[in-house]
């Protein structure tokens, strides 16, 4: 499989603020990338680079091999033949959707850009909707106009930039799931931005999660839910929470949580701990001999999610069906279910770059299988 993408160590700085720092990453051809990250982070600094708009003050920007982002040397964006989808879609309302999508085809023959225009109302599943304007159609089939209007010049990569931050909550993911499924179908190499993670984990086959303009970890959706390289990660991806442990000779954590794998070599008796709880992680057991305080609670419709309150004060994530109905301050009873966590050694910081010290075998798809490799984070310098 080739490269279509290759950043090489890429610095963007205005003045003495470094927006993005030493990004390094690949993108093969066909493949679907996310750059995922908090508001801040740099990910749409990062984007704007790939797409021109930007320039890099360090490294260099490769597309299908070609060199085309140098701090030296910077290929105008009309001739980067990239495609951009934009958070707010820039449709223009005075155009109609053929127009709109074939706005960037006018070099085009007639016939040719009219017979590409229909072919792009096809792959959308808006042929109908040929001669309607903008405002006569909905939040997502707007959506679907503007990726229409991005794809029609036949870009060698294509941008979505928050495509799907106006939409509903519900139809967002929908939506990334199904255009993922259009992109893939027509082997088209794209990046999202975003700072969701569901949005993310629909569409993308790698994602690159960002923090304080550094590369936290790139790896698979599965991977960095189940194995993340460092507490950023941990705590970003899913709704886990970091508490710390301490383990006796016969791996026994304290507050009754339960036995680490006694035969892992990389902790001794009396160590500290950080461990990664997420709300699956702890299960409401009703003939349960521990019960936990409810310290807060939120109604998901089919779920409540708890947070309780440890014997040392720590606080841990619990899901639980929603006629589980416990009030603030009542006693939650539960089974600790934690033998499939990632564990961190006790004084390993949160953006630090060490592999987990413990990742307990996952069980994926009815088997027991040992974790992939992780790749090393960059961990910001000082």
């Amino acid at each position: 499989m080739s490269s279509q993408l290759e950043l090489q160590q890429v610095t963007v700085k205005y003045g003495d603020f470094t927006a993005v720092e030493n990004i390094s990453m690949t993108l093969q051809t066909g493949q679907i990338g996310c750059l995922l990250g908090p508001s801040g982070c740099g990910k749409t600094t990062l984007l704007r680079a790939i797409a021109g708009f930007e320039g890099i003050s360090a490294g260099s920007i490769f597309l299908r091999g070609t060199l085309i982002s140098t701090p030296e040397c910077e290929l105008p964006p009309e001739r980067r033949k990239v495609g951009m989808v934009f958070q707010d879609f820039a449709l223009f309302p005075h155009l109609n959707v053929r127009r709109n999508i074939g706005f960037g085809l006018s070099h085009l023959p007639r016939g040719e850009r009219r017979e590409r225009v229909e072919s792009m109302l096809q792959l959308v599943a808006l042929s109908e909707y040929g001669n309607a304007y903008p405002h006569e159609l909905s939040g997502g089939q707007q959506q679907r106009v503007a990726l229409a209007r991005a794809l029609a010049p036949n870009p060698e990569i294509l941008l979505l930039d928050e495509p799907f931050s106006s939409l509903d909550t519900e139809l967002r993911t929908e939506l990334a799931a199904e255009i993922r499924e259009l992109l893939k179908r027509n082997g088209v190499t794209a990046i999202l931005v975003t700072h969701d993670q569901h949005e993310a984990f629909a569409m993308a086959d790698q994602v690159t999660l960002l923090n304080s303009g550094r590369v936290a970890q790139t790896d698979t959706p599965y991977n960095l839910y189940h194995n993340p390289g460092n507490e950023f990660v941990a705590e970003f991806i899913g709704q886990g929470t970091m508490i710390t442990v301490t383990v006796n000779a016969a791996g026994e954590m304290n507050d009754g949580l339960g036995v680490l794998d006694r035969g892992h070599p990389h902790w001794q008796p009396g160590e500290t701990l950080r461990l990664l709880v997420r709300p699956d992680d702890i299960e409401y057991d009703e003939g349960s001999h521990i019960a936990l305080r409810v310290m807060h609670k939120a109604f998901r419709g089919a779920n409540y999610l708890y947070e309780l309150l440890l014997t040392d004060g720590q606080r841990v994530p619990c899901l639980t069906p929603s006629h589980v109905d416990i009030p603030l301050g009542g006693m939650l009873p539960v089974r600790f279910n934690l033998q499939h966590v990632v564990v961190f050694e006790g004084d390993c910081p949160r953006e630090c770059c060490c592999t987990p010290s413990t990742v307990i075998q996952q069980e994926h798809d009815g088997e027991i299988v040992s974790p992939p490799v992780l790749r090393q984070a960059q961990a910001p310098r000082g």
